[in-house]
């Protein structure tokens, strides 16, 4: 309780919504004639209201030196939740306690005013938030380099670019050291290399023992920033929990299908032919089972099955799904001497290795069968039998380098290139 530094209980934020009913036609002489009407009387009967709520009963608790993504598709009440955090709207119901001086980055020119330059909009933001002079001047310089708008710093910011906005706001923001950092999307403006220097100066704010909340669409970007998330829809809390596993939630690969999943003596495991499926897991090379894993990184699969019926020859097969749906790839084993061999009655266990640089970043969902190619017969086929997500921490190291941006593609192989100078 004594590193607790954000508590919400019972937190609600609903709006009223106003519907205007209308002809399905009106002329211009009614929209006059009504219009003189209503100098005098008031207007009634066609107007109806809806009490809609953004947040419902919201509650959470965050430490000190958390870094917790806030994730849910749109309109699910992310953006307000974090507006009433930075008391930009009041709740409706709940109650919220901060224990930290917070800064917000909620949208482009968050607290900045037009009509003053970007010199004067670094002081007024550092007096918001409680900081004196002295305080600011040392942290001037620093900020004006993150932000790269040296020439501009005596312009009006009203008249910046949207990325020259941003960038000096979350510049304000991140370095004017709040014990709470609130951002909302400022990926979303910029180009790849300040993106980079965003995502650096966040993981060094969190390494300072500060604590963010970040929203974001970029689950690459939640599961490389954030150790814990939090999945709003239709303003409830519907997980919250370590990132990988809200992240599946979230998109929808997590429904009965975690990284490992064992039908070892329970009924209904999915058989066949005589060969019942007993687990598939997801593995690194040491054989630790993990529900996340980076794109350099081989993944092995493993499928252990029991033999009822003494001498049938059959092989193995995984087939791998994006979060879309999009078959990434089908793999059988056409390799191992095993695989034209009769099989023994008893437990067997199969394992093929994805490589290194080859999957996208994302979700991936695994079936697991048994079959035997000739005659073609599917012994047995668990179409989600277990999913993971894949992840790139942009060391450089991987096929995007240090792209920041969006890369698509379902695959991600790491290429060899030559180039040379010709003669």
């Amino acid at each position: 309780m004594g590193n607790e530094i954000i508590r919400v209980e019972g937190l609600s934020k609903s709006y009223t919504l106003r519907h205007q009913r209308t002809e399905r036609y009106t002329a211009l002489r009614d929209v006059i004639t009504e219009g003189a009407r209503g100098l005098f009387r008031a207007k009634v009967g066609n107007v109806s209201t809806e009490e809609f709520f953004a947040l419902r009963d919201v509650s959470f608790t965050v430490n000190a030196g958390d870094r917790v993504g806030i994730i849910g598709r749109n309109g699910a009440g992310k953006s307000t939740l974090l507006k009433v955090l930075s008391r930009i709207t009041e709740p409706t119901a709940g109650r919220i306690t901060l224990n930290g001086r917070t800064a917000s980055l909620l949208e482009v020119g968050t607290g900045f005013h037009p009509e003053l330059s970007g010199r004067e909009n670094i002081y007024l933001n550092g007096a918001i938030l409680g900081m004196g002079r002295a305080e600011i001047n040392a942290k001037f310089d620093a900020i004006v380099a993150f932000a790269e708008v040296e020439r501009f710093l005596d312009t009006p910011v009203k008249r910046y670019s949207s990325g020259m906005y941003v960038r000096l706001a979350f510049a304000v923001a991140a370095h004017l050291e709040p014990e709470i950092l609130v951002v909302d999307e400022v990926l979303a403006v910029g180009d790849s290399a300040f993106q980079k220097k965003v995502l650096g100066k966040m993981e060094d704010v969190a390494e300072q023992g500060r604590t963010i909340l970040f929203v974001s669409h970029n689950m690459e970007t939640v599961l490389r920033l954030c150790g814990r998330a939090i999945l709003l829809d239709n303003g409830r809390v519907r997980a919250d929990g370590p990132t990988d596993q809200v992240v599946r939630t979230y998109l929808g690969t997590g429904s009965g299908s975690p990284s490992e999943r064992s039908w070892a003596g329970r009924p209904g495991a999915p058989e066949g032919h005589g060969v019942r499926l007993r687990s598939v897991k997801a593995h690194t090379e040491d054989g630790t089972v993990r529900s996340t894993f980076e794109v350099t990184s081989r993944i092995g699969i493993t499928m252990e099955y029991e033999v009822l019926t003494e001498g049938d020859v059959f092989t193995h097969s995984f087939n791998f799904f994006n979060e879309d749906g999009v078959n990434i790839f089908d793999t059988h084993d056409v390799v191992s001497p095993q695989r034209v061999l009769p099989r023994a009655r008893g437990i067997w266990s199969t394992t093929m290795w994805i490589p290194a640089n080859l999957l996208a970043e994302g979700g991936v969902v695994v079936g697991a069968a048994v079959v035997k190619h000739d005659p073609f017969t599917i012994y047995f086929h668990e179409r989600d039998a277990i999913s993971f997500t894949v992840i790139d921490p942009m060391r450089g190291d991987s096929a995007r380098g240090t792209y920041a941006l969006g890369f698509p593609g379902v695959v991600r192989p790491l290429c060899p290139w030559e180039t040379r100078r010709l003669p």
